[in-house]
């Protein structure tokens, strides 16, 4: 699959705008302040393709981008405190709106900040997805802020503490550096062929 091959598509403010779901989906969630569009820009080797911004949770939509003929879907991050109750409910109905459609989910993945251990949301993320069965993997975000040795051990907690089984995959990565991206891309490619 051509990671340069990509282009953004549209944004959707509510589900019900959402359209019919006709290629496969790779959908990112994670909290708000997880790396989320740093992550989407180095996957698909652009600077400012997905907006990065200091401020956490200013993804307020849900973003598509067609990536080489496939949607990628930047779903809005969850759990940041800072905006008024009415927009996180908004953001609430947007995520929970998307998943309860019948999409072509090839790969949902669930994006945890390396540094700690998994919050009640991410955990609360990842219960739903094995719930409903969908395909996913869980990647740590920031893995440059450790060591090799604390990202291996990390891992393996976060692994532990996720109830994952062996067939899931979970994998440290760097926006920062390009740890692990190599392998992020290849291992959404074959979900992706999986599917189709």
């Amino acid at each position: 699959m051509n990671y340069h091959n990509v282009k953004f598509k549209a944004a959707y403010g509510t589900s019900a705008q959402l359209p019919a779901s006709t290629l496969p989906e790779v959908s990112f969630a994670g909290r708000s302040n997880v790396g989320k569009s740093s992550l989407l820009n180095k996957l698909m080797y652009r600077k400012g393709l997905a907006k990065v911004s200091a401020t956490p949770g200013k993804t307020a939509t849900i973003n598509f981008y067609d990536v080489d003929g496939n949607d990628f879907v930047d779903l809005p991050g969850y759990g940041y405190a800072k905006v008024a109750k009415s927009e996180k409910y908004r953001w609430g109905e947007l995520i929970e709106g998307y998943f309860n459609q019948e999409r072509v989910f090839a790969l949902v993945v669930s994006l945890i900040d390396i540094r700690h251990e998994a919050t009640a949301l991410d955990v609360n993320m990842v219960e739903f997805l094995k719930e409903s069965g969908l395909p996913f993997m869980v990647v740590l975000t920031k893995a440059d802020k450790l060591s090799k040795q604390q990202c291996i051990k990390q891992t393996a907690a976060i692994r532990k503490q996720l109830k994952l089984d062996k067939e899931t995959p979970i994998m440290a990565v760097s926006s920062e550096n390009g740890t692990g991206i190599d392998e992020l891309r290849s291992v959404i490619t074959q979900f992706i062929d999986a599917c189709e």
